[in-house]
């Protein structure tokens, strides 16, 4: 399977979930400022890879997180 080159990340602003501790655990970072993409990443890991997750998707993820999200969707 081929996959089309993803957006360029090297300048990417990433930020924390605000229910982050102050020890740096297990966070999870995304970036902001891109159309179609959330890009996701492992703080514990920044020059890992990241994943990118359609906007509608994690839209519905973060509404679901919130209890925003009607059963069954």
């Amino acid at each position: 399977m081929l996959s089309a080159p993803g957006p360029d990340l090297r300048a990417a602003v990433w930020r924390k979930s605000s229910y982050s501790n102050q020890a740096g655990g297990d966070c999870v970072q995304v970036a902001d400022g891109f159309l179609a993409l959330v890009p996701v990443r492992d703080s514990k890991n920044p020059h890992g890879p990241a994943l990118l997750i359609p906007h509608h998707a994690w839209a519905v993820f973060i509404a679901g997180l919130k209890g925003e999200c009607p059963a069954g969707r």
